[in-house]
């Protein structure tokens, strides 16, 4: 296959290290990716300042190879990828592997799943995949695991504008115990804040502590609690059709 890889955690980071060592050898691989971490900017893109998009591959490796970093969001490196880079589209977009777990409400602000839903609305096959922050995170296992799971035929059955949103435990992959298909959570970022007051006197905030999971069945942080791998098809369509329906029964006029 062809694969564009990206993230959010910037192009020297251990998650796409680790798939890029992974699909190399086996597939015609392309690293385009933020010249720096770029968490939380969802699917924000850059219209009020230059992007720059340097080669980095003579500098990483002494193999042919094309990696690219980008001075702007994961949003922005798909959209250069799609449209610069490649006269056909690739085969399938890979964003991550995140440091830090993408669930829940969550899944808006993360740039991880901000670059898979940008290739998902040009047409393109995309998966979004993370690992649960912890004293373990298997980089290495988890592009194994992505290796085997994005078979040709699998990749054929996502939909035009859905992408796979994926998330591993914090453990090694050898004890994850299945995979579950789960719907989102409803646990959003944290609602607290930490202030502060800096030395002149001025009202600081740090998003504080994550809210303790709730016990929501068959979600993504369910999966994850229970050490399994969650995958979660988002589609990118925000239009509530039921809704829509009932709406255009009212006569308002």
């Amino acid at each position: 296959m062809n694969i564009l890889l990206t993230n959010d955690d910037g192009y020297l980071a251990p998650g796409i290290r680790a798939l890029y060592e992974q699909f190399r050898y086996s597939h015609k691989v392309t690293l385009v990716a933020p010249d720096r971490e770029r968490s939380a900017v969802g699917h924000g893109i850059t219209l009020h300042e230059p992007l720059r998009m340097k080669n980095m591959a003579k500098k990483i490796t002494a193999m042919e190879s094309e990696e690219y970093s980008v001075t702007g969001t994961p949003a922005d490196c798909v959209k250069l990828a799609l449209f610069e880079l490649y006269e056909t589209p690739p085969d399938l977009v890979i964003s991550g592997v995140n440091a830090g777990s993408n669930t829940g409400v969550n899944i808006n602000y993360s740039g991880t799943a901000g670059a898979a839903r940008e290739a998902a609305i040009n047409g393109v096959p995309a998966i979004a995949v993370s690992i649960k922050r912890g004293d373990i995170m298997d980089y290495t296992g988890m592009a194994r695991f992505i290796d085997a799971f994005a078979s040709q035929s699998l990749i054929e059955t996502i939909h035009q504008g859905t992408f796979l949103n994926i998330n591993a435990p914090a453990i090694n992959l050898n004890e994850v115990l299945g995979i579950k298909i789960t719907r989102q959570a409803t646990r959003n970022v944290s609602r607290r804040f930490k202030k502060e007051t800096d030395p002149r006197g001025h009202t600081y905030y740090w998003y504080d502590c994550m809210d303790p999971v709730e016990n929501e069945p068959e979600t993504d942080d369910a999966a994850l609690e229970e050490h399994y791998i969650s995958v979660t098809p988002i589609q990118c369509d925000l239009t509530n059709h039921l809704l829509m329906t009932k709406l255009d029964s009212y006569s308002i006029l």
